[in-house]
């Protein structure tokens, strides 16, 4: 005999994992496709046809793969709201570990030798393992996305509905950097390599 309890068709459960540790590559969200690909390193096999024999899947239509296991987190180290979000960000629990570096370091330079490091002062820049690189407000989803307890709202920031929010948390942040940041005096640009 059948159960007559309905099945749902929309009814899924959270596929975010428990925290811990990660076994395998992470998959970053659809929505979140980099702004800009680093020219460091082979390009990642983000595109790749579906084979044949792949299950019900159309031969036509091709399979995106976006695996990330690191991330790199270039943040301002003259701002304060910068430095103290990487303070929070160095005591989350991880899912895909953190790499913070100070923008236009030398660290920074030595990892990434062909970015723009005087943009990545104006505003956070994240690099993946695989060469992806994230500004603005993909980089901030990309960081929560990143921290074991703040992927669900990452996943939901990267969708149309989430996105608007995103946008304005992002303006919010660069106002309250404009608004306490130090006078430049021309003193904020990038340093030359080698300084």
């Amino acid at each position: 005999m059948t159960d007559p309890t309905p099945v749902r068709a929309w009814a899924r459960t959270d596929p975010t994992p428990a925290p811990g540790p990660r076994q395998g590559p992470a998959r970053i969200p659809v929505g979140l496709m980099p702004a800009v690909r680093h020219g460091h390193g082979p390009a990642p096999a983000a595109r790749r046809p579906a084979r044949s024999g792949s299950g019900n899947r159309s031969p036509h239509r091709p399979t995106y793969r976006r695996s990330v296991r690191r991330l790199t987190v270039l943040y301002d180290a003259q701002c304060s709201l910068c430095v103290h979000l990487r303070h929070w960000l160095s005591r989350q629990p991880q899912l895909v570990p953190l790499d913070l570096v100070p923008a236009a370091s030398q660290e920074a330079r030595r990892r990434f030798p062909d970015l723009d490091h005087g943009a990545t002062l104006g505003e956070i820049t994240v690099v993946g393992d695989g060469g992806q690189v994230y500004r603005s407000t993909n980089a901030f989803i990309v960081c929560l996305w990143a921290l074991a307890e703040h992927r669900p709202k990452a996943n939901w920031l990267a969708t149309p509905a989430g996105a608007p929010f995103a946008r304005v948390t992002m303006l919010a942040a660069a106002k309250y950097r404009e608004l306490t940041a130090a006078p430049c005096h021309g003193a904020c640009e990038a340093p030359a390599p080698g300084d």
